[in-house]
């Protein structure tokens, strides 16, 4: 039997934190219950689908940090 997920502390783009018992690299939060969620610029709006805002574990790197580093030939 597998061990119960342990609690992670998650952090929206806006910074509000919500602890969440997880083995998931990231959580989709679709509330959307914040005053600012409709003009967050974190929000996701993929077509045919709820809004978003993507959660992510607190000291993890963005998912596309690392292109932050690429040298693209001109």
């Amino acid at each position: 039997m597998a061990a119960a997920p342990a609690p992670v502390t998650f952090r929206a783009g806006c910074g509000r934190e919500w602890v969440v018992a997880s083995r998931e690299p990231d959580l989709a939060y679709t509330e959307q219950a914040f005053p600012e969620c409709p003009t967050c610029p974190h929000r996701v709006e993929p077509d045919g689908a709820a809004p978003f805002c993507t959660l992510r574990p607190v000291g993890t790197a963005h998912p596309f940090a690392a292109l932050a580093g690429l040298d693209l030939p001109e």
